[in-house]
């Protein structure tokens, strides 16, 4: 459509104009309820009820693919992680026809240039497959609800170099098919098939036409169905996903993971995404709310239009609450018939309730509703959620949000949840955010993809703060069959449609439009690009700053003049033996806020420590100096790094002696699955915080004394049963944000010391190996602060379960983590057992996946049998949909005294 833009609109906000409008809108609505909002716009969840299958037809000749690919001939494993992304291959076409032209079209709403939309060709190809008729028999396909990762069950690959992308078979081609009953009523209506995401190469048939498709898997898009719709029947949705080999330096997944819906509009309605609410002039006492809406009229006449939005506070559970406290009259528009128009307007709110992050602010939300009228009949109704807040990246002071200077104090966060893999769950990842918030996390960054809508929704509602990511890669490519495919054609697309998603979050603070890409290294041609990119987000949107992750590019080299915000990779606190470049930067660009958007890169398997230990602070993972070449694991003393990294120490000292870079996003907060940097025979990364099943690892502790430095607490490490280390040394090292400690071993003194400047743990590393306990006593500028102790344990007894929450609600979709814990006879957990328990569950609910932190564990997810990894296991636990009632787990151990837990299912 094309677009156009009517100039300010009216406002105001008196209140008896505001009552009295809101009568009238009442009055409207209970006269002709028709013409409520629920008649003009729907927006149905079509999750359940899906049919999936693997491969194509049996026999199938025609050509499905999107495009013609080049030949590879590994999948990289091993390759460092930093490594110089490479030209890409040239592809000439071998003369079949392919899906792209038809494909293309679904872009045509984020290219703003109308000459370089496209057209789709005539004809209707794999209209003939058999897979995308509406009478074809699906009922021996596997029953599916969405979100869904066709990988995530397994089996591990346990031989080959599938180690980066997680040794699960994520590639390969994948069918979908679902009925929809469209009734006669919705006849007139615009219908539109709304994708939350999907992984990869996308494909939409609908009642055996194709409408269209996307090929990047992590950005929301939608297709338009209203032409092939068939009125008051039934109409069959076929979707096929290509997921390439060699595509990722991750586990990408693979399927319909993540929501997909059937959105109804009559014909003038908000286009998609159309509402961009922003705030200005920021205070305790006012704010300034713009509101752009963009009108879209799929109606075969021009339309003349009203809108007017009026603006309500939420409460913590997200309802509105109150009468509006704001309200926009929108200049009045005429939409021709197939174009669009943009309608501005704004108000002013009093004493606003500003969105922040904690534990110093609150993330208070508001909601826009948008009315539009066409010939004094409501025509559509559109709900825009937002908060009001000020953001400001101030070169001295760094990050201020709302007057209140704040240190990001961030971490890195791939997609998938684990043994949940790439298919999104609230739940599970509301799970992870409360895990960092403990630690002291105010802000993620979105590694390297747009995320899940939902998981922004969460964002929003606990505070965190968000770098929104896309592209990690442009035009070089990482892995022979990535992005770089398809960036040249896609690019304008794929950043708008993450921004004009995504615009509205209050979270989100900061734009990055690409990881560590290759063009780092090409000078002028690198920075050109990225000012072509930068461009387009100002576009889309200019109340926020751009960023590129660097760690590569110098102060001297074009590509960094070209964003707001310099972010760096590993270069702050030096990287493979280059100083630090937060001097060299911070001369050059005086005026730009300077962060680390990936810091440490450490390593660590969760309860596993490696003698001897080393005497410096950081240091890479070598045979027997950080990492056990035969057990694959890495010393969890947290004093070892990627090659590029460094100790959390380290990164601790160079931030505190350059006080003015903004803060730093860790690499990572969860252990992910895949580029299991050292050991590429693994299944999960080392380098989180925190390990693949939700369980701290010692550095969490680390952070938390450093993010939380009011927090009273003192951790120590290792645990302290070593039944064959009797009289070696042992060092014990202790976490805390104390300043002076005092160790103890079976009560007597082994020494009390003071923490230097830029020293960031108590360590005493010659310390002899006695059974018994360690104790730690800690003092905080001369007042006692916190005490610890750790004893040797008994053999392991008996095991525990403990649920994270015990009453879920059955709506298939909630979850409860239940955390096993092996224990000796006085209850203490034995963190060196790795017995082998057995989980059964009784009642509605069912087990969806067990792990245990152990990044080189191949046991499926689903098994219902895991070994505990140092003392703990984990069993994921959900509700069977619309069954309520009481669900025991069980787990059993030989040997062990067995263990249960209950869990209520609940009405949602």
């Amino acid at each position: 459509m094309k677009a156009i833009t009517y100039g300010r609109a009216a406002c105001g906000n008196r209140a008896a104009r505001q009552g009295l409008a809101a009568l009238l809108v009442l009055l409207v609505m209970l006269a002709v309820p028709a013409l409520g909002q629920a008649a003009v716009r729907e927006r149905e969840s079509i999750n359940s009820g899906w049919r999936f299958t693997s491969g194509d037809p049996e026999g199938e000749v025609t050509d499905l693919r999107y495009d013609v690919r080049p030949a590879y001939d590994d999948a990289g494993d091993g390759k460092a992680a930093d490594a110089r992304p490479e030209e890409a291959a040239r592809i000439a076409s071998d003369g079949t026809r392919v899906l792209k032209p038809w494909i293309l079209p679904t872009a045509n709403p984020f290219i703003k240039d109308p000459a370089r939309r496209h057209v789709a060709p005539e004809g209707n190809p794999g209209g003939d497959v058999a897979y995308v008729q509406a009478g074809f028999d699906d009922s021996g396909w596997a029953r599916v609800d969405l979100p869904h990762d066709w990988a995530i069950a397994g089996p591990f690959i346990t031989e080959g170099p599938y180690g980066g992308m997680g040794r699960l078979k994520s590639w390969g081609i994948g069918w979908y098919r679902r009925a929809i009953d469209i009734p006669a009523s919705d006849a007139g209506k615009s219908i539109f098939l709304d994708v939350d995401g999907a992984m990869s190469y996308a494909t939409v048939w609908l009642n055996g036409q194709i409408i269209g498709g996307w090929p990047y898997g992590y950005n929301s898009w939608r297709l338009d169905l209203t032409e092939h719709v068939i009125q008051g029947g039934r109409n069959v949705l076929a979707i096929r996903l290509d997921n390439p080999p060699a595509s990722a330096r991750w586990y990408p997944g693979g399927g319909l993971y993540r929501d997909i819906w059937l959105t109804k509009a009559q014909p003038v309605h908000v286009a998609q995404w159309g509402s961009a609410v922003t705030t200005r002039d920021v205070s305790v006492a006012s704010a300034t709310v713009d509101v752009s809406l963009t009108i879209a009229n799929a109606g075969s006449e021009a339309a003349r239009i009203t809108a007017v939005t009026e603006i309500y506070p939420l409460d913590a559970s997200g309802k509105r609450f109150g009468r509006a406290v704001a309200r926009i009259d929108h200049s009045p528009g005429d939409v021709p018939a197939g174009e669009s128009v943009a309608l501005r307007g704004e108000a002013v709110v009093r004493e606003p309730r500003l969105w922040g992050p904690p534990p110093t602010q609150k993330p208070n939300l508001y909601l826009a509703v948008s009315t539009i009228r066409r010939g004094g009949r409501i025509s559509d109704v559109y709900e825009t959620r937002f908060g009001i807040r000020d953001v400001r990246f101030d070169p001295a002071r760094g990050l201020v949000v709302n007057g209140e200077k704040l240190r990001i104090q961030g971490v890195n966060n791939h997609h998938d949840l684990g043994a949940l893999g790439a298919a999104f769950n609230r739940r599970a990842a509301q799970r992870q955010l409360e895990i960092l918030r403990d630690m002291g996390v105010n802000a993620i960054r979105m590694s390297h993809n747009p995320p899940a809508p939902g998981l922004l929704d969460l964002t929003d509602e606990m505070g965190f703060l968000v770098m929104d990511e896309v592209f990690d890669s442009w035009e070089l490519k990482k892995t022979p069959l990535d992005f770089h495919l398809v960036f040249p054609e896609w690019r304008e697309a794929d950043l708008r449609s993450m921004i004009r998603r995504d615009r509205n979050h209050p979270s989100v603070i900061l734009w990055s439009i690409g990881n560590e890409v290759g063009e780092q290294y090409s000078g002028e041609a690198g920075a050109s690009l990225t000012r072509e990119l930068v461009a387009i987000a100002k576009d889309e949107d200019p109340s926020r700053l751009t960023t590129l992750a660097m760690n590569f590019a110098k102060a001297s080299m074009p590509m960094p003049r070209e964003v707001d915000v310099i972010s760096l990779n590993y270069q702050g606190a030096g990287i493979r033996g280059i100083i630090g470049q937060y001097p060299a930067f911070h001369a050059a660009f005086p005026d730009k806020v300077i962060l680390s958007s990936e810091s440490a890169s450490a390593l660590s398997s969760r309860g596993e420590y490696l003698f001897p230990v080393a005497g410096a602070i950081s240091g890479p993972v070598r045979p027997w100096s950080g990492g056990d070449p035969v057990t694959h694991q890495v010393s969890a003393y947290e004093m070892h790094a990627a090659d590029f990294g460094s100790s959390p120490d380290r990164v601790f000292a160079s931030d505190d002696q350059h006080p003015y870079v903004a803060g730093e996003f860790v690499w990572t907060g969860f252990d992910y699955l895949g580029e299991p940097t050292p050991y590429y025979t693994s299944r999960s990364s080392y380098s989180g915080i925190i390990d693949l099943a939700g369980f701290p690892k010692d550095r969490f502790w680390l952070y938390q004394a450093r993010w939380r430095p009011d927090l009273k607490f003192a951790h120590i490490l290792p645990h302290w049963t070593w039944p064959r280390r009797e009289g070696q040394v042992t060092p014990v090292h202790v976490f805390s944000s104390a300043d002076e400690a005092e160790l103890f071993i079976n009560g007597v003194s082994q020494g009390r010391i003071k923490k230097r400047e830029y020293e960031y743990r108590f360590r005493w590393d010659y310390v002899t190996y006695a059974p018994g306990e360690v104790r730690v006593e800690t003092w905080k500028q001369g007042k006692p602060w916190a005490a610890a102790s750790v004893a040797t344990t008994g053999a392991a007894a008996a095991l525990a379960l403990k649920p994270d929450r015990a009453a879920i609600a059955g709506d298939g979709k909630d979850l409860s983590f239940v955390t096993l814990s092996i224990v000796d006879a006085q209850d203490a957990m034995v963190r060196t057992a790795k017995n082998s328990v057995r989980f059964s569950i009784e009642g509605p609910g069912e087990i969806v996946a067990t792990d245990n932190g152990d990044p080189t564990d191949m046991t499926a997810f689903p098994s219902h049998q895991r070994n505990a990894f140092n003392g703990l296991a984990l069993v994921i636990v959900r509700g069977l949909p619309g069954q309520f009632g009481r669900v025991t787990v069980r787990a059993e151990a030989d040997g062990l005294t067995p263990a249960s837990a209950v869990i209520t299912v609940q009405k949602p």
